[in-house]
């Protein structure tokens, strides 16, 4: 659910109409994204706009309850894997793992998939909606 700020208006009316439990994905530009998914092609050139500045965008806008991660990101992207630890840190959210596969399987059931410029591995993550209420 939109809790303030994102400038993109696709990124804003995306999460302005999400409910509990609905899911929006953030990918790097290799991530295959289904037709009958919205696409919100973010990317501009190899690197811009990075994952992490994406995912810290849409993180500081929508209210998270649990993340899906691709397994293989454990050993292939250690980096963005401490990044995203970090920036979850302390917070009291859900992080699934999944094997890369069964992540691109659950892009089907997004929302929308949001393309960033990233170009290492398995920099791709599902964000699952909250409640901003009790």
């Amino acid at each position: 659910m939109k809790k303030a700020g994102i400038l993109n208006s696709d990124i804003s009316r995306v999460l302005s109409y999400m409910g509990h439990t609905d899911t929006i994905c953030i990918g790097d530009c290799g991530l295959p994204i289904p037709d009958e998914v919205e696409r919100i092609d973010l990317a501009l050139k190899f690197g811009v706009p990075t994952f992490m500045d994406t995912l810290k965008c849409v993180k500081e806008d929508m209210k998270i309850e649990k993340i899906v991660l691709a397994t293989e990101i454990k050993e292939q992207n250690k980096q963005v894997l401490s990044e995203i630890e970090e920036l979850f840190e302390g917070e009291g959210i859900e992080v699934e793992f999944v094997p890369h596969v069964e992540l691109k399987a659950q892009t089907k059931n997004c929302k929308a998939v949001i393309r960033t410029g990233e170009t290492t591995p398995y920099a791709n993550v599902i964000l699952q909606s909250g409640c901003i209420f009790a």
